[in-house]
């Protein structure tokens, strides 16, 4: 998972600090233009190190990568927070409120904003409320339930305990960069948003990449769940969950809408109702209460549990439940997770139903094939993870 606190992050960085010194001692053209490969690699590669640093948090006890373990796909593995839904702090007992997303693939999100059609789309979060991945990056730090750091400043001066950190912000960002906290913080969530964006994180390397490149097969089973996603007439996947006209290359799986899609609350959270996209500052509208931003599926089937609040543990369950509004069979209205009927969604009254009641039912097979097309969505590394 993380790296520790004190000994892998800041080797990372003093690994990290001898490359931009050495890249800056050998003259100032070789960093170029700011998108220049040589200066974004830098920028990647002092992301990666912070993000694995628990030293940025208040008892120097958690990192990024410990609510988003690389390892893991980028999401939570700890057990500790209500069964794994939500994620633990930094001082060993705050939980937040929400199952922590994944970091894979958030890059391909657009500026949060409003359509034409009037929808909103895009942004950080579950409910959008960062309009960037620059902006998302550096809130984790600050907020109380998670890396828990008081305020900026304080962010910057464990910065500054470190020169390999000052070194390399120096000869990324200039030597006045830590003139003002404002500036070198801002820096800091610019790194951190350059590794988010990098091909470590989101490589497009699945098995369904390789089926599109030529260099792999789909089994009968897999390729049956693809047509069925992509189909018009037999499933609504493709409503909210395709991102590309074609579904080809590139495709993240998501259109970046927000949606209510009843899910019902996690009683084991404890928790007050989530309003999601509403409670973003600027948001108004009843229609707009408990919309969600719709996630990616890359590497959804290494990243349970699902839904906002983590009330689902198995990916099958999920299928199951998006089917029962297109189903009158009784056994289709029972969660087989808790053998009980659906739970009530926990913000009635503004479900997405023209998107969730269009389609047929779906028989064992179909719902078989779909769950087996989702896994071929796994980048290669996480393939070992997938349950057989």
């Amino acid at each position: 998972m993380k790296r520790a606190a004190g000994a892998g992050g800041l080797a990372a960085a003093v690994a990290l600090a001898l490359l931009v010194a050495g890249a800056a001692m050998a003259g100032a053209a070789l960093a170029g233009p700011p998108e220049a490969a040589a200066r974004r690699e830098r920028l990647e590669a002092l992301g990666e190190s912070l993000f694995f640093d628990a030293d940025l948090s208040r008892n120097r006890t958690q990192s990024c990568a410990t609510c988003h373990d690389p390892a893991r796909g980028f999401v939570d593995p700890r057990t500790g927070g209500a069964g794994g839904a939500v994620s633990v702090g930094d001082d060993g007992t705050s939980l937040g409120v929400r199952n922590a997303p994944t970091v894979a693939y958030a890059a391909s999100s657009p500026t949060f904003g409003r359509r034409a059609d009037g929808a909103f789309v895009g942004g950080q979060f579950l409910d959008g409320r960062a309009d960037t991945l620059q902006a998302q990056a550096g809130q984790p730090i600050l907020n109380p339930v998670e890396m828990a750091m008081p305020d900026k400043a304080s962010v910057v001066a464990r910065l500054k305990e470190k020169p390999a950190y000052v070194e390399a912000f120096r000869a990324l960002f200039g030597p006045g960069v830590f003139g003002t906290t404002a500036g070198a913080y801002d820096a800091l969530s610019q790194a951190l948003a350059a590794y988010e964006r990098s091909a470590a994180v989101s490589p497009f390397d699945s098995k369904y990449d390789r089926f599109l490149r030529g260099e792999a097969k789909l089994t009968d089973q897999e390729e049956l769940g693809r047509v069925l996603f992509f189909s018009n007439q037999f499933t609504n996947c493709h409503l909210c969950h395709k991102l590309t006209p074609s579904g080809g290359a590139g495709e993240t799986f998501s259109d970046y809408r927000f949606h209510n899609i009843g899910v019902p609350a996690n009683a084991g959270l404890k928790a007050p109702v989530d309003h999601g996209l509403l409670q973003r500052p600027g948001i108004t509208g009843r229609r707009h209460d408990g919309q969600f931003r719709v996630p990616t599926l890359r590497n959804v089937a290494v990243t349970g549990p699902y839904m906002h609040n983590g009330v689902f543990k198995d990916l099958r369950t999920v299928i199951l439940f998006y089917n029962k509004f297109n189903s009158s069979a009784p056994e289709r209205q029972v969660n087989p997770e808790t053998g009980r009927e659906w739970g009530r969604p926990e913000v009635p009254g503004t479900l997405s139903l023209k998107e969730l009641e269009t389609g047929p039912a779906l028989d064992d097979r179909r719902i078989d094939a779909l769950v087996a097309f989702l896994k071929t969505l796994t980048d290669r590394r996480y393939e070992p993870l997938l349950a057989p």
